[in-house]
């Protein structure tokens, strides 16, 4: 495995606490949950917005990954491109996951999510609806 060298300048580091707290409050993420996906304590992560402290290369990548950033993004070295399309970075990781497994398998994972999302919205429309039979009754 070839490995590529990052080199980050303390001009890169200036703003991170912001940006890093602007990306996370975008994707609706707390301190608490972003640190979990990260495996860290939240201590840990609590004193990088703060600015006390700044995450290792390694941990920058994963920082990006957990929200769909690039580095360069995350440093600031380039413009944020767009809004992650999975904001809870569990499922993003799954979605990733299964991208990689066979046609078959894929397709008998859209059935299940399929189900799921139409018993949910069938649901929420029967919930809708209660109040107004309720409305009508009286």
């Amino acid at each position: 495995m070839e490995r590529t060298e990052v080199r980050i300048t303390a001009r890169d580091m200036e703003g991170f606490a912001e940006r890093l707290r602007a990306m996370r409050t975008s994707r609706g993420l707390s301190q608490t949950r972003l640190a979990e996906v990260l495996d860290i304590l939240p201590r840990s992560y609590n004193r990088w917005e703060r600015g006390g402290t700044v995450p290792q290369a390694d941990m920058l990548v994963r920082i990006a990954d957990a929200l769909q950033v690039s580095v360069d993004e995350l440093l600031g070295r380039r413009e944020v491109q767009a809004e992650p399309k999975i904001r809870n970075p569990d499922l993003h990781q799954l979605v990733q996951e299964v991208d990689e497994l066979p046609d078959e398998e894929q397709r008998a994972l859209i059935v299940v999510m399929d189900s799921l999302v139409r018993s949910t919205r069938v649901a929420k429309a029967a919930a809708r609806r209660k109040p107004l039979r309720e409305v009508r009754a009286r």
